[in-house]
């Protein structure tokens, strides 16, 4: 049987005091790959901000779990060190810490231990070569100057380091081309293979799917999950729209 990671119980998420989730339902097992779509406007962005515990986005309502542990007060922070990761539509740019020391950062407060540069600068390598970027962008400031494709690929480039238990992918195809998409999906794929993280690929496009596993895929609609269901509903989704879920 399955072991649970994430649970979500009935949960309403207000932003700026207003309702924008009402009541949302969800449970992701260890290693699964879940998909989220919905029409703009739905609340996708909005339940990975609130899972990853962004004080903007406030729980009015309802439970979160993560590995049997409820978490729904706890911050960013907390979340991040437990295993939970989001990326992020339009990634900031941070000046002034490159790219390669925010992520040994990000690793040595997950576990707790130091790392040692060279076995760093190792791993960092052979996840860089997988995204097919040159090693001369971890010694730059995160972001700055990168473009929309560069930015995507420093956002997995994290994902493959960090290894977190609940990867939280927030449209990373959206506005790159296709050469990008399929670097940024190989990366996605080579997470998956491990078995031991679950994702939760919140997006409105399909291109970054077609080379990925998918177990469940859920519609969410005006704040409310309306359908779920196997990786055929994508292929039902691309050939009839969201209309059918909207009047529902």
């Amino acid at each position: 049987m399955a072991a649970s990671l994430l649970k979500i119980n009935q949960l309403h998420v207000n932003v700026e005091e207003k309702e924008i989730l009402h009541g949302v339902d969800l449970e992701i097992n260890k290693g699964e790959t879940h998909v989220l779509m919905g029409p703009n406007g739905a609340g996708k962005s909005t339940l990975g901000y609130a899972l990853m515990g962004n004080p903007r986005y406030e729980v009015t309502d309802g439970a979160i779990y993560f590995n049997g542990k409820e978490i729904t007060q706890e911050t960013p922070a907390e979340r991040a060190k437990e295993g939970i990761f989001l990326s992020f539509q339009n990634p900031i740019e941070v000046p002034g810490i490159t790219l390669g020391n925010f992520i040994r950062t990000a690793l040595e407060q997950r576990t707790g231990k130091r790392i040692r540069l060279w076995e760093f600068k190792k791993e960092l390598k052979k996840a860089m070569e997988v995204l097919q970027m040159d090693e001369s962008y971890a010694e730059r400031d995160l972001n700055v100057g990168f473009s929309g494709g560069e930015k995507k690929k420093a956002e997995i480039l994290q994902l493959l380091m960090l290894r977190p238990s609940l990867a939280i992918l927030d449209e990373t195809d959206s506005g790159l081309d296709v050469d990008a998409v399929r670097t940024v999906s190989r990366g996605v794929e080579e997470y998956q293979k491990d078995k031991k993280g679950a994702l939760l690929i919140i997006t409105h496009s399909t291109r970054i799917l077609e080379a990925l596993k998918v177990d469940q895929t859920h519609v969410l609609a005006d704040g409310r999950m309306v359908a779920s269901g196997d990786s055929s509903l994508v292929d039902e989704i691309n050939e009839n729209g969201f209309e059918k879920y909207t009047e529902q």
